[in-house]
């Protein structure tokens, strides 16, 4: 899938990973770095330099959490949320160019996660 995805994100310079923790931003804005760990799929110390050149690209920012001062939430910015006007096109432009049908998509997710859980 990152190999399909690749030419899709460049024109926003944009990584597979990087892609999935936006997807996971757009869903749910304003979390805790541990939570959108989990949501993504992604080890905490994956998201660290992750998010720091997702901030670099001006897409996110850390907030101190209004609950905890030692919490940061991460928070998409207007340039952030912009790309998920585009995110849609993305997704099912790489879909249609896996050659999976829609049942094979579904299974393939399924089993990926029952991985993950294991």
């Amino acid at each position: 899938m990152t190999a399909i995805y690749r030419p899709l994100l460049e024109p926003f310079d944009l990584t597979y990973t990087q892609f999935i923790v936006l997807m996971a931003l757009w869903e749910e804005d304003k979390i805790s770095i541990s939570e959108l760990a989990n949501t993504a799929g992604l080890s905490k110390a994956t998201m660290t330099p992750l998010l720091k050149r997702l901030e670099q690209k001006g897409l996110i920012r850390r907030e101190m959490s209004a609950n905890s001062e030692r919490q940061k939430q991460i928070v998409l910015t207007p340039q952030g949320q912009e790309i998920s006007a585009s995110s849609k096109a993305i997704t099912t432009q790489a879909f249609c160019e896996s050659g999976l049908s829609q049942t094979e998509a579904q299974q393939m997710i399924s089993l990926c996660n029952k991985l993950i859980k294991q």
